[in-house]
């Protein structure tokens, strides 16, 4: 593989979100002009088409003209490795131009909806989270709480926890608003646990397991108790995780046909149970890759770019211990806002020249208004950490909550609480 042959072809990015700005350094670092697509004008929440050679608002689900404007400028691959709602048009519209794609329409589709999802793990014997049916709702048989949801739903949206039957009606028109489908699941309401996930790398059929983290959730009198604050990597449950499901979810990939690319669930850890609940075939929303390039070199957005342009994945030395860390400390700090118009910002820039940050992702700045939605949405910043230890790393996370806030216009904070770092090991 010729990578100069790289040099000057076009590569169209599917939505402007943080986590894909890593995506267009790795094709400018390649010589490649990089064109970035969706439906919003550059700003924090595109800020990858500020650093785009060229920019479309043009909607990523509009695939008809999406297509049409690849073929007009000469688009020469496509990518979309970390966003949710552009996997199936990604697929569709790679299809449709005759451009590697790592993935299958069927693949995306079982990876997307939570439904389709949970009837595969069962499959497998991997274990998911109780759910309640249309008939359980007219007979009156359903066990409060119960958590209603999207089947296709991203980024929290839609979600709500019921603890009786007009909240759950209310909840199941709320949910549906945000599904293209207008399905819901209601599943058993998981407490007073931390979420867990995995992200594996497929290269040619093998798969090698990149990650796991805990997410330490919010609290419930602030209704953040579906929201992780905070995720450490690597997970306190990773051996047992990989005694008890690891190879029953990498079979259930294989089987499925996945050969080559990112794939990552999050579950809650229950009992000694993993209990899965939402999947992707993509990198998760963060910069986490960011931090195994410090730690092993490995360069999985260049790589992954690479294989947008040929259909191809370059070697990469990667082994199953990869989400050790080398016994190194991550963790990603998500501080969360509450509702008002922010007045100003402080600290970011700080926090960008400390030696242990490797990413920031910045969502709020100033004039901003910040609604209470209880999602992600209510984040300020993704500030990606990598240390030594854990001693070292719960000190850096207090040093970067001392130094960041955003007030309103009468100097009142806008930050919750910061995150408990006796919360961590």
């Amino acid at each position: 593989m010729n990578l100069n042959d790289l040099k000057g072809k076009k590569l169209l990015v599917l939505s402007g979100v943080g986590s894909h700005m890593k995506v267009v350094d790795a094709a400018h670092e390649l010589g490649i002009y990089v064109i970035v697509a969706d439906y919003l004008e550059p700003s924090l929440a595109t800020p990858a088409k500020f650093l785009a050679d060229e920019n479309w608002s043009d909607s990523v689900l509009d695939i008809d003209t999406i297509v049409g404007r690849c073929r007009k400028e000469h688009v020469d691959g496509i990518i979309s490795c970390n966003s949710d709602i552009t996997q199936i048009p990604y697929c569709r519209i790679c299809n449709e131009l005759e451009l590697p794609c790592y993935g299958n329409e069927e693949l995306f589709l079982k990876m997307s909806n939570k439904s389709l999802f949970k009837d595969i793990c069962r499959k497998y014997e991997l274990d998911v989270i109780e759910e309640y049916s249309s008939e359980d709702i007219q007979k009156g048989t359903i066990k409060y709480p119960v958590f209603v949801k999207p089947v296709d739903g991203m980024g929290s949206k839609g979600q709500s926890i019921c603890n009786h039957q007009k909240e759950l009606e209310a909840a199941v028109l709320y949910a549906q608003q945000f599904s293209r489908t207008k399905e819901i699941l209601i599943e058993r309401y998981v407490a007073n646990t931390n979420s867990f996930q995995v992200t594996y790398f497929f290269m040619n059929g093998e798969a090698y397991l990149l990650r796991t983290a805990d997410g330490y959730k919010g609290e419930c009198k602030d209704s953040l108790d579906r929201v992780a604050l905070c995720s450490l990597s690597p997970s306190v449950y990773t051996d047992e995780f990989i005694k008890k499901a690891n190879d029953k979810f990498i079979k259930m990939l294989k089987d499925l046909g996945y050969k080559n690319g990112p794939a990552m669930v999050q579950a809650f850890y229950e009992n000694g149970v993993f209990r899965f609940y939402d999947p992707g075939l993509r990198f998760p929303g963060t910069d986490f890759e960011l931090i195994l390039k410090e730690v092993y070199g490995i360069d999985f957005m260049k790589a992954m770019v690479i294989y947008a342009m040929t259909g191809m994945l370059p070697e990469l030395n990667i082994s199953n211990e990869i989400c050790r860390l080398n016994g190194k400390k991550a963790a990603v700090l998500y501080p969360t806002l509450g509702e008002g118009e922010i007045s100003a910002v402080f600290g970011l820039e700080d926090v960008k020249t400390y030696k242990n940050v490797c990413a920031i992702n910045q969502r709020y700045q100033k004039g901003d208004y910040v609604q209470i939605t209880n999602t992600t949405r209510q984040r300020l910043a993704e500030i990606d950490v990598l240390c030594e230890n854990m001693v070292e790393l719960k000190e850096t996370i207090k040093s970067i909550q001392r130094c960041i806030d955003a007030i309103d216009s009468e100097g009142n904070s806008l930050l919750y609480m910061p995150f408990d770092v006796d919360r961590l090991p």
